[in-house]
């Protein structure tokens, strides 16, 4: 059975420089004509999730999620070329993806809290657009619950390829830890965001890594069944 490895973006992939929260405020104040009074966390969570938060704190109640969206992927758009100048990628990030896109028993694709036309984006700033299969994807337009972008991405790629996966999810927070476990998945954890080692341990991760510098370890943690405590949590 192959494997479809389903990587959260930011702070996984790469880090955006602060691009998008500045999009996501413009977008805001264009369409509604409301001051931005509170920024939400938006580590591990989707788009639809936080623009729900945002809409209740500010009082909006004339604006739905879709008509936001298009307003805030003109904004990303706009500001597209930023990402690269003010952003970076993660420590092994195209090495790790380069090796396993040469696996023929992986499919890698994308399940992030994201839109996908902002996802997109970012992964294109950076060169890493011809890794993920973003077909068959799981993004924050999807739905407000992270374990379900899981397990669409799992049923889209099941039904585009016509076989059964092992869903492998690797991310940087406990939401992502969550969702992987959710949908019994294998999950995959760096301490690249704001959460640390220990509370991605605690969350339930069967792996964690520090960062994905250590390519072949993380490539064999990504890939290989059957490892022992002390090999899938490194650091």
């Amino acid at each position: 059975m192959r494997r479809l490895v389903m990587w959260d973006i930011d702070y996984t992939l790469l880090s955006g420089g602060g691009v998008a929260a500045t999009a996501w405020k413009a977008a805001f104040v264009a369409l509604t004509d409301v001051p931005w009074r509170a920024t939400p966390s938006f580590g591990g969570r989707t788009d639809m999730d936080v623009c729900a938060e945002v809409f209740a704190t500010h009082g909006v109640t004339d604006c739905t999620p879709e008509r936001f969206f298009l307003r805030y992927v003109d904004e990303v758009r706009d500001r597209q070329h930023l990402f690269a100048e003010q952003g970076e990628l993660m420590p092994g990030v195209p090495e790790v993806l380069s090796r396993l896109g040469d696996d023929p028993g992986v499919v890698q694709t994308l399940v992030t809290g994201n839109v996908p036309e902002v996802a997109a984006a970012k992964v294109a700033a950076f060169g890493l657009s011809d890794a993920f299969d973003a077909e068959v994807g799981g993004y924050g337009s999807d739905d407000s619950v992270r374990a379900t972008l899981v397990r669409r991405s799992l049923e889209r790629a099941e039904a585009k390829y016509g076989e059964r996966f092992e869903p492998v999810v690797i991310g940087d927070t406990v939401n992502d830890v969550a969702a992987a476990l959710a949908n019994g998945a294998f999950a995959v954890a760096v301490a690249t965001g704001r959460t640390r080692m220990a509370d991605l341990v605690l969350a339930g991760a069967h792996a964690v890594l520090p960062d994905l510098s250590d390519v072949e370890a993380a490539v064999r943690i990504l890939t290989t069944d059957g490892l022992t405590a002390d090999e899938l949590t490194s650091g």
